[in-house]
C-alpha cells in the first residue's frame, strides 16, 4: 500500500497559520493585484468565487476583490516544506517528495512500527495538525496512481482509502479527466466517442481510444483506467530543471534594464543549483512581448556549470541573438540537463579557466553572506539602482 500526502493550500494555510486574523477569509498569495503575474496558491474561501493556481492576478482580484493578497513568502514555505518531510521520513524511509507540499510514501514494512497504512497516514496527519498547526489531505491505496486519486477525493483535510477490493467500485463511476493525463481536450475527444467515465475508458477496445488519443497515450490512461500502476516510489528523483522568470508590472523596452533583469534571474539560478549541488550542461531563456509571443532559445555548454557569470553571459548572448523588438512582459532562465555532484560526470582533462574559477569563489562567498544576512545582503553592482531607483521585482 502507497500513502500520498497533499498539503492543503499549503502558501495560503502557512499565512493563516502566521496571521490567525486571516481564517475564514479568502487568502490569495502571489503578485500584486494592481500589477501583473499570476496566483500562487489560495484558500479555499477564495476557490469558491473561482479563484484557482496559475490564474492571473488580476482576473482573481475581479472575481474576488474582496481577496485578502498576499505576496509569496518562499524562504518560509521552503522552511515549512522541510519540516514537513522530515515528518514523513519519520515513518518511512521510502519518501518520493513531488513538489514542496506533496509526497509518496512506501511504508511497506513499516507496520510493525506504527501499524497497518491507514494507520500511519492517520499518524501523520495528526503529527503535522500538532505540531505545524497544518492541514493536509491523505490517500492510502496499492499504487501511486490511486493514492493520488484517493487523495483528491478527499480534499480538503480528508483522509480516503481504497483497498484493492474497492478499486472498480470507486474508479469507474469518475470522469475521464480523473485520470492523470487526460485535460481538457483528450477528455472532450473521448466525450465525443461515447466514453465518459472511467470505467467506460477502461472497458473500451483500444483502437476507439487510440482514434482520441494515439496509440502510446491510449494504451497508458487505459492501465490507469483499470488502476494499474507498476511505478516505483523512488526516495531520489534528479530534478530535469532549476529556473526563475519575472512577469514585470510594466512592459519593459529598455535593454539595459532588460540585461539587469537577466543579471538577476542568472544570479537566482546559480545560487539555486548550488544550494542543491548541481551543475548544468544548458541553459533556456525564455521571453514574452506584451502581444503574448512567446520566444525560447536554448544553449548548451561545452562542460557544465553553476556560474552565475556563464549563466548570464549565456542568457544575455540568447536574448541579443532572439533580437527581440516589441515590449517585453516576462523573462526567464532555466538550468536544464542537470548534473548532481555526487553523479557520474566525467572530468575535464583541462584546467578549468582562471576566470572562472575566481567567479566560482566569488558565487560561494556571496552565497554564505546571503544565507546569514538575506537574498539581498550581497548583490552586483548592476542591481543596486535602475533610473535612480531599486530594481524592480514583480
Amino acid at each position: 500500500m502507497i500513502v500520498h500526502v497533499d498539503m492543503d493550500a499549503f502558501y495560503a494555510a502557512i499565512e493563516v497559520r502566521e496571521r490567525p486574523e486571516l481564517a475564514g477569509l479568502p487568502v490569495i498569495v502571489g503578485a500584486d493585484p494592481r500589477g501583473r503575474g499570476v496566483v500562487s496558491t489560495c484558500s479555499y474561501e477564495a476557490r469558491r468565487f473561482g479563484v484557482r493556481s496559475a490564474m492571473p492576478i488580476g482576473e482573481a482580484a475581479r472575481r474576488c476583490p474582496q481577496g485578502v493578497f498576499l505576496p509569496v513568502r518562499m524562504a518560509l514555505y521552503v522552511d515549512v516544506s522541510r519540516r514537513v518531510m522530515a515528518i514523513f521520513s519519520k515513518y518511512s524511509p521510502l519518501v518520493e517528495p513531488l513538489s514542496i507540499d506533496e509526497a509518496f510514501l512506501d511504508v511497506i514494512g513499516c507496520e510493525g512500527l506504527f501499524g497497518p497504512p491507514e494507520e500511519i497516514a492517520r499518524r501523520i496527519k495528526q503529527e503535522i495538525r500538532s505540531t505545524l498547526s497544518l492541514a493536509c489531505s491523505v490517500g492510502v491505496a496499492p499504487n501511486k496512481f490511486l493514492a493520488k486519486l484517493a487523495t483528491e477525493l478527499g480534499k480538503p483535510d480528508g483522509l480516503t482509502v481504497i483497498a484493492p477490493d474497492e478499486v472498480r467500485t470507486v474508479l469507474d463511476p469518475l470522469p475521464v479527466d480523473r485520470v492523470f493525463g487526460i485535460g481538457k481536450r483528450s477528455a472532450e475527444a473521448l466525450i465525443r466517442s461515447g466514453i465518459r467515465t472511467i470505467g467506460e475508458l477502461a472497458r473500451a477496445s483500444p483502437p476507439r481510444v487510440e482514434l482520441c488519443l494515439g496509440r502510446s497515450a491510449a494504451a497508458h490512461v487505459q492501465r490507469l483506467a483499470r488502476g494499474e500502476d507498476d511505478r516505483d516510489v523512488e526516495p531520489f528523483r534528479l530534478p530535469k530543471q532549476m529556473g526563475s522568470e519575472r512577469t514585470f508590472a510594466f512592459d519593459l523596452d529598455d535593454p539595459t534594464e532588460l540585461h539587469r533583469q537577466l543579471l538577476d534571474l542568472a544570479g537566482e539560478v546559480g545560487a539555486a543549483l548550488r544550494d542543491h549541488g548541481y551543475t548544468t550542461r544548458s541553459v533556456r531563456l525564455k521571453v514574452r512581448t506584451h502581444n503574448f509571443v512567446t520566444t525560447t532559445r536554448t544553449r548548451t555548454f561545452s562542460r557544465p556549470t553553476d556560474s552565475d557569470r556563464v549563466l548570464h553571459r549565456a542568457a544575455r548572448e540568447l536574448f541579443d541573438r532572439a533580437r527581440i523588438t516589441t515590449p517585453v512582459r516576462l523573462l526567464g532562465v532555466t538550468a536544464s540537463d542537470l548534473v548532481h555532484e555526487s553523479g557520474d560526470e566525467q572530468p575535464t582533462l583541462f584546467a578549468v579557466p582562471d576566470e572562472e574559477a575566481k567567479s566560482a569563489g566569488v558565487d560561494r562567498v556571496k552565497d554564505r553572506v546571503r544565507r546569514k544576512f538575506g537574498q539581498t545582503a550581497l548583490r552586483p553592482a548592476t542591481l543596486l539602482a535602475t533610473n535612480g531607483g531599486p530594481l524592480r521585482r514583480k
